[in-house]
């Protein structure tokens, strides 16, 4: 087998490859000896048909497989004796179209090589880890917000008129055509009103009613109710106003704390004083992640492969675009061009990524199968009763199981480059954190 180089250029590669007929006529006969012992054929018995009868019967069907293999071969031969990795997958094709059996394969095989990554002095990168402490009143103010998502409900003042999100509580009877239905009746129903609990129309008109008041709504079921004889009809509901209440913010005490599933109100705002470390926490990561990856930014400077920046920046650009213009929700767009500043945020990242897979390599960190499932399961939990079919997807899904896969490693490098540069912490308020957090989302 020859190889031949025929383009070097920065990192675009080039080369010949030429697959002698003698190779491909030995891997032929190869294959047909492996199968001759299970080959069955009329007049001769199971193991024993003639070499030349098998060549003439499947020999052009194995040439194929054959070139395939050779071509396969010669490239990881290629990329193991040169050390190359490519960027993205080479184009292979044959040059002599017009090739017949007894004739050596030629082809032509080109891609771009990933660079060399420059070594980086880990231990002398510095970072600031911001630290932030739940004081009693962030508990407190959670603990409102919960008191808040909890509310209760109390009694206005006698011949108050109902506002929107009070909850009335009414006797109802629907008729249509003058005739009860089934489900259309109730007693003592508390409704919130604005909440979007009955079908359109119907709470609006209870807006200003007393209790006492009897008041007829008048509304017309959706077209596509899920009640086939009541879909796009008008109906009429008689309703009797028995109380309007005024929703309140719960106690703060240990009944609220056992709604939330704690013992007491002590155990809630420990919990509380947990959640709000752990959110902090993951806020100040963001920040020091963010401070490393400019670190890096600086201390690295590479060849870029032209495909993988081009790739990227269109990339940018397209997701960009469609965030700048929400109300398209496909692709069925003019193409989108990247500008310089695509280009240049594009370089940016695929430097680092280079980076951070190339350390990822030299410190053999790897994503676990337990790790991968448990990003698949949470992935899942988005598609409520379709987490099997989600499941299935991911694993026939090469490219799905690799965007999963891609932050978990990325994480798990950043997190070993934490680990070996010098990290100082600095006490902060959560308001200091905050725009420490809300500058990232500038940039």
């Amino acid at each position: 087998m020859q190889v031949t180089e025929t383009l070097n250029e920065g990192l675009k590669r080039g080369y010949k490859i030429v697959v002698p007929a003698a190779d491909l006529d030995a891997k032929v006969n190869e294959k047909l000896v492996e199968a001759q012992p299970e080959v069955e054929m009329k007049g001769f018995r199971k193991g024993k048909v003639p070499m030349a009868l098998l060549k003439k019967q499947f020999g052009q069907r194995l040439m194929g497989e054959a070139m395939q293999e050779a071509v396969d071969g010669a490239m990881s031969k290629h990329f193991e004796d040169s050390g190359d990795r490519p960027a993205m997958q080479p184009d292979v094709k044959m040059t002599n179209e017009d090739w017949k059996e007894g004739d050596d394969v030629e082809i032509e095989m080109s891609y771009e090589a990933l660079p060399e990554i420059p070594e980086v002095d880990l231990k002398g990168i510095k970072l600031e880890k911001l630290v932030v402490k739940a004081g009693d009143a962030d508990i407190e103010e959670a603990l409102g917000s919960l008191a808040e998502t909890a509310q209760d409900f109390k009694d206005r003042k006698k011949g108050s008129k109902a506002k929107d999100g009070d909850q009335i509580v009414i006797d109802f009877l629907g008729k249509v055509d003058g005739e009860a239905f089934d489900g259309g009746a109730a007693e003592d129903y508390p409704l919130v009103l604005g909440s979007g609990s009955f079908i359109p129309g119907f709470e609006e008109q209870l807006v200003g009613a007393k209790p006492g008041d009897d008041v007829e709504v008048k509304v017309s079921f959706p077209a596509e109710y899920g009640a086939e004889n009541l879909a796009g009809k008008d109906a009429v509901f008689d309703c009797k106003v028995k109380a309007v209440k005024e929703p309140v913010a719960a106690e703060i005490n240990d009944e609220l704390a056992k709604k939330f599933g704690a013992e007491d109100l002590d155990r809630l705002k420990g919990q509380i004083s947990e959640r709000l470390e752990a959110e902090f926490s993951g806020a100040a990561r963001a920040v020091m992640k963010r401070n490393l990856l400019d670190a890096l930014d600086k201390l690295v400077d590479f060849d870029l492969p032209p495909s993988l920046l081009d790739a990227e920046a269109k990339q940018i650009a397209h997701q960009l675009w469609h965030e700048e213009n929400p109300e398209v929700e496909g692709h069925d767009h003019p193409e989108v061009e990247p500008t310089d500043e695509h280009i240049k945020l594009a370089g940016r990242r695929v430097r680092l990524g280079l980076l951070l897979a190339e350390l990822g390599q030299k410190a053999e960190i790897e994503v676990s199968d337990a790790e991968m499932t448990q990003a698949v399961m949470n992935q899942a939990r988005q598609y409520p009763g379709q987490e099997k079919q989600f499941f299935e997807f991911v694993q026939q899904n090469p490219q799905m199981r690799q965007q999963i896969q891609a932050p978990l490693f990325e994480d798990k490098v950043i997190d070993y480059v934490f680990e070996l540069a010098k990290v100082s912490e600095k006490d902060v308020s959560k308001d200091d954190l905050q725009k420490a957090v809300e500058a990232l989302e500038d940039e």
